[in-house]
């Protein structure tokens, strides 16, 4: 018996199995009850009573060694076993769906994306900030209307810290600390005091731009405007310039697009006019200039600024502001073609 004892733990440490079918024919074959060990373990009656201890002990050990071979190739097989095999016991029991960009995110970067091939770089400042930043600064007049309780959040009515009205006042914190040329894009939330509707809201999303170097034109700016209109909107958008008032650029302007939904034939989108109001822009007020540091008899610039938010409107024709915030998964689900 000790010989078949050694003879079978040497097969056993041999034992290998392709498949679960070939390894249970394994633990069927040697550890069931009409195993091969089981029955050795049967014949230990009939062995000397000198060689019990012994041979029970190997016994033992064999069936031992059975096992945990059994159990090796089993865990081999586990290990092995592919993704699709696999349980993650971790996971939720319902299907997780994958997300999209937001919206605006997608028009945001969009407008970057634009901006930065013809050399715009991006800049981001904090949107609680001080009054010089976001109005004495840009040239505002003490009795301004924007500095109003009407139309500004003040932060714990003190009239020094407010939310930031416009990306103007990352602008400004770029022209204090950097010297000409400057050219960057400013996105950013910022916040009104204005009644909530489907046209408007206390707190929307804009994307600035500025360049001051030497030599700066309003030509200049006409052209880098054009490029975008044509970039965001198709190559046949056509622009227009209508004189404006903002008290931090002189002169001013607002730019019109084409409606690129009736193709400037006239639709109730566009008021039957053919045209689509975007942004406003214009020249750098060399007061502004003056404010932040910089010489405006040896540079000029330009400025504009746009509320990604229309721009959505017209490339996706999103017709109620309030969609943008309301987190509805159904509004959201539309635009995960868009990434």
């Amino acid at each position: 018996m000790k010989s078949r004892i050694n003879e079978l733990k040497e097969e056993i440490s041999r034992m290998a199995a392709a498949n679960a079918d070939e390894l249970e024919a394994l633990r069927i074959k040697y550890l069931s009850k009409k195993g091969q060990i089981s029955e050795l373990f049967n014949d230990f009656r009939n062995v000397a009573n000198e060689d019990k201890r012994e041979v029970g002990q190997m016994l033992n050990e064999l069936k031992n060694a059975a096992q945990d071979k059994i159990n090796e190739l089993k865990d081999a097989f586990a290990n092995a076993a592919s993704p699709e095999e696999k349980t993650d016991l971790t996971r939720t029991a319902d299907p997780l769906k994958l997300g999209t960009r937001h919206p605006l995110s997608l028009t945001k970067n969009a407008i970057i994306e634009i901006f930065a091939r013809i050399g715009f770089t991006i800049a981001e400042g904090p949107e609680i900030e001080d009054d010089w930043h976001v109005f004495g600064a840009l040239n505002f007049a003490p009795e301004h209307p924007a500095r109003d309780m009407q139309d500004t959040f003040f932060i714990e009515q003190n009239p020094d810290i407010i939310l930031r009205t416009h990306t103007s006042s990352v602008q400004t914190r770029v022209m204090t600390t950097q010297k000409p040329p400057i050219r960057m894009v400013f996105p950013g939330r910022v916040y009104r005091n204005e009644a909530i509707s489907y046209r408007a809201h206390c707190f929307f999303h804009q994307v600035e731009g500025l360049y001051i170097d030497k030599n700066v034109s309003f030509a200049d700016l006409k052209q880098a405007l054009m490029y975008f209109a044509k970039e965001m909107f198709g190559e046949d958008t056509q622009i227009r310039l209508r004189p404006s008032y903002f008290p931090f650029t002189e002169p001013s302007a607002e730019m019109d697009i084409s409606c690129n939904i009736c193709g400037g034939k006239g639709c109730p989108f566009c008021k039957h006019t053919g045209w689509v109001e975007i942004l406003g822009c214009g020249m750098v007020d060399p007061n502004v200039l003056e404010n932040c540091g910089i010489d405006s008899k040896v540079y000029s610039g330009y400025a504009f600024g746009m509320g990604v938010e229309r721009i959505t409107n017209l490339k996706y024709q999103v017709k109620d502001l309030r969609m943008f915030s309301e987190n509805d998964v159904r509004f959201l689900q539309q635009f995960e073609s868009a990434l």
